[in-house]
């Protein structure tokens, strides 16, 4: 699995122009997940970005986690993180999971998220989405299990 992870000091997701899922200081996470990912990935991914420490102390030092400030996080899917993109003119989705999986390990990862952490918000799979932020920095991160 794949989280594209931004630091946030605000973002939120729409469907057809209604707010699915908002939040302030945090961290918007785009997720991709690929054919070959299970719940093993999505349990390690999550607590990776639970535990990933990108938000500055009092020293101006990356060492605090999301879960050390408290901050908000807004899960939203997204397959195209799956693309490939090293040759030609046209990205190649052949690694993505198919949709079933790639909604099922969202959902599980979602599932997982708001059992372990009380401020989690989503994007809505497979719909078109609007989103939103401002990255706080900016910082964003790759991260890949």
């Amino acid at each position: 699995m794949i989280a594209l992870i931004q630091r946030v000091s605000n973002a939120q997701v729409s469907v057809n122009q209604q707010i699915v899922g908002q939040i302030e200081q945090g961290i918007l996470a785009l997720i991709g997940v690929e054919k070959n990912d299970a719940q093993a990935n999505a349990d390690r991914l999550l607590q990776r970005l639970l535990g990933y420490r990108i938000f500055s102390d009092q020293q101006d030092k990356m060492n605090l986690s999301l879960v050390d400030i408290n901050g908000g996080l807004l899960l939203v899917p997204q397959f195209t993180l799956a693309a490939n993109t090293k040759k030609g003119m046209r990205p190649s989705f052949s690694s993505a999971a198919a949709p079933v999986l790639g909604e099922q390990l969202f959902d599980y990862f979602v599932q997982q998220a708001a059992g372990s952490y009380h401020q989690v918000q989503t994007g809505e799979f497979g719909t078109d989405m609007q989103v939103s932020l401002t990255n706080d920095g900016p910082v964003t991160f790759w991260l890949q299990v």
